[in-house]
Parts: structure tokens; C-alpha cells; sequence
């Protein structure tokens, strides 16, 4: 043991002032830390989002190991040290104020997705995570790479590795990194939200779900669809949550022994009975075309909900008054006929069980007008 360095008066008042200055500064830093953190708490009045409320609570969370860190650095400027300290000195400095500002901004972050997320408004929490998580990635790299060239290390190399080592594992979960930003592009463009009734393709239903990889969507028929993000944004979708009005177009026809002036009389009688409802807007009502066995009638009208069951109730009334107001008028719905005519010859015989055996009066027509003998 060198007792020449241990009973050195010197170093021992040395420890002693680094020792002291250490609790001194802690104490001083914690107490002003405290001070402000509550000025901030009251200026917020009680809020827990917003930037004051983000700043008091940020504050609140200052790692204590790095505020001895810091007042053991404050106490060695105190007392005389060799040049090699000094230069290891201001690397410490450095350190420390880098940890501590990563980690504030990393409760910042925290702090403004979790307020994201308590304000009410609809957002995918998905998308909201990603982008937190990839800020604070940002702000961690950012930290490890200015205490790394703090150090003297050539970050530029690295980071040039990094790029060829990020480009394999892109490469390598080209699948999974294509849903992730899927992911990220359905919250940020947001063509559909938890809740909202889309068709695509064969699949209808309520989205239940918005993932990391794919989204979940809740049949009509009641079982669970699961589709790919990337794949969910490759389809035409049809978002009916977003719709204002509905636009409906409907035929009928009526039989082809009915008057002119009663054809014109049916489309003043659909008006009729569209302007009487409730959500509805009568658009047209034109005798369309001559069809095989029909004259047939076009009607559109717009709805002014969006609501499916009120199309359906609407379109169920419309239905009935027009039918009451068809018979009314002494004129009959349309529906498909066809009549076969026999030109010189007969119908053949039908025998239909248990019925009496009968002759066609078409046969008995045409025997009665062949010639005697």
C-alpha cells in the first residue's frame, strides 16, 4: 500500500470539497428542479396535456443518477486537476447533458402521444404509436451519435454501414415493412376509421381493427375478415360512413294495355308520393322504355341521411303507397308473359292426372273449319 498517497493531506481536503460540493449541488439542482416543476404544475392548473403540463411532467422525471453525474462533474471544476481530467472532464460533461436532453425529449414524446390520445378525437392508436416510436428512435440515435463523435469515434463510416446493414433486413422483411407503412399511410391519409362501414371486393362490413399488419373488419354475416394492410390499399373501397346522401334509382313497369294519358298520370303520382317523405328528395320520374313485356318507368330520388335502415324504410313506403295508387287508377303492374300462337295445325293433346280428358278448344276451332269428307 503506498502510504505516501494515503496520509497526502492535500488529496484527502480534495475528497472532502468534491464530496461536499456534490451534495451542495445536488441538493441546490434538485430543489430548484422542484421549484420550477411546480410553478409549472400551477400554470397549467391541473391540465395534463398541453406544453406547460407536457414541460412540468417532463422535468418531474429527470433521472436523479444523472443529477449526481452532474453535480460530481460541478464538483471537480471545483478542485485543481490534471490536463487529462480536464479533457475527460468535458466528455463527461457532454455525456451527461446528452442523456439527460434525450431523455427529456423522449417523455416529451411519451407524454404528447399519450395527450394524442386522451383528447377525444378519433385516431388510429396504431399509427399514433408508430410515428412516437420512430420519433424517439430519431432522438436516441441522435444521441448516441453526437457522444460517439463527442469521443472522437469516425460516425461517418458507421453510419455508412448502418445503410448497407439497414437495406439487407429491408430486404429481408420486405413483407412486413410494406404492412407497417401501410399501416402508417391508412392513419395518416385515413380513407377509413375504427367504425366506419366499407365494402371492397366481395367484403362488406365495420372495421373493428387498424394493426401494425393488418386490419380487422366485422362482417354483415357476423364472422371476422382479416386482410393485409398492403393489400387493403391496392382495392377500390367503397366508404359508406362518409356518405351525405344517397342517390337511389328504382324501375317498375305497368302492362302494355294502359292509356297514354294514364302513363303520364303514373309519373305525377310517384312525385306524389316522394314529396310526402320524410328524407327523401324527388329527383325524376320518366316513362324509360318499351321492354319485352312492360313499359317501363325509371325513379330517382335522393335521400337525405345516410342511414341504410332509413333508405330501406323509405323505399318500403314508396313501394306500398305505389302500389295502393297503381290499383287505384285502374291499371296493373307488369310482369313477364309470352303468348304462342299455332297457324295451321292444332294443339297437341295434355293429359294432366286426374283431370278428364278434354280437347283443346283450339282443336275444336280448327277441326270445325277443315272441309267435310
Amino acid at each position: 500500500m503506498n502510504w505516501d498517497v494515503m496520509l497526502n493531506e492535500r488529496l484527502w481536503i480534495n475528497i472532502a470539497i468534491i464530496a461536499g460540493v456534490t451534495i451542495v449541488s445536488y441538493l441546490v439542482l434538485q430543489t430548484i428542479l422542484r421549484i420550477i416543476t411546480n410553478r409549472l404544475r400551477k400554470m397549467s392548473k391541473g391540465s395534463r396535456s398541453g406544453f406547460v403540463a407536457i414541460a412540468a411532467e417532463m422535468l418531474s422525471r429527470t433521472s436523479h443518477l444523472l443529477l449526481i453525474a452532474l453535480s460530481l462533474l460541478i464538483a471537480l471544476k471545483v478542485v485543481k486537476l490534471p490536463d487529462r481530467w480536464e479533457s475527460a472532464m468535458s466528455h463527461g460533461w457532454f455525456i451527461a447533458l446528452a442523456f439527460q436532453i434525450a431523455l427529456w425529449m423522449d417523455t416529451a414524446v411519451r407524454l404528447w402521444m399519450e395527450s394524442l390520445n386522451r383528447d377525444g378525437k378519433a385516431r388510429n392508436p396504431v399509427t399514433t404509436t408508430i410515428i412516437g416510436i420512430m420519433i424517439r428512435i430519431v432522438i436516441w440515435t441522435m444521441m448516441l451519435l453526437s457522444i460517439l463523435s463527442n469521443l472522437g469515434v469516425d460516425i461517418t463510416a458507421m453510419v455508412a454501414s448502418l445503410g448497407v446493414g439497414g437495406i439487407a433486413i429491408a430486404l429481408a422483411v420486405q413483407t412486413l415493412l410494406s404492412d407497417v407503412f401501410a399501416s402508417l399511410s391508412i392513419g395518416v391519409d385515413k380513407p377509413f376509421e375504427i367504425g366506419d362501414f366499407v365494402v371492397f371486393g366481395e367484403v362488406a362490413g365495420n372495421i373493428e381493427h387498424i394493426g401494425l399488419r393488418t386490419t380487422r373488419i366485422r362482417a354483415l354475416s357476423g364472422e371476422q375478415i382479416v386482410c393485409a394492410n398492403s393489400e387493403l390499399l391496392t382495392q377500390i373501397l367503397h366508404n359508406y360512413k362518409r356518405m351525405n346522401t344517397r342517390r337511389i334509382v328504382f324501375k317498375f313497369g305497368i302492362t302494355y294495355n294502359t292509356p297514354s294519358d294514364k302513363v303520364r298520370e303514373v309519373s305525377a303520382l310517384v312525385k306524389q308520393i316522394i314529396d310526402g317523405l320524410d328524407n327523401a328528395k324527388f329527383d325524376r320520374a320518366h316513362f324509360l322504355a318499351f321492354d319485352d313485356s312492360q313499359l317501363t318507368f325509371e325513379v330517382v330520388y335522393i335521400m337525405q341521411v345516410s342511414d341504410y335502415n332509413a333508405y330501406m324504410d323509405t323505399q318500403q313506403e314508396i313501394n306500398l303507397q305505389l302500389l295502393d295508387g297503381i290499383r287505384e287508377m285502374g291499371l296493373q303492374f307488369a310482369f313477364p308473359t309470352r303468348s304462342v300462337e299455332f297457324i295451321g295445325g292444332s294443339f297437341p293433346e295434355l293429359t294432366v292426372a286426374g283431370l278428364p280428358k278434354e280437347t283443346p278448344a283450339a282443336n275444336q276451332e280448327a277441326q270445325s273449319a277443315l272441309p267435310n269428307g
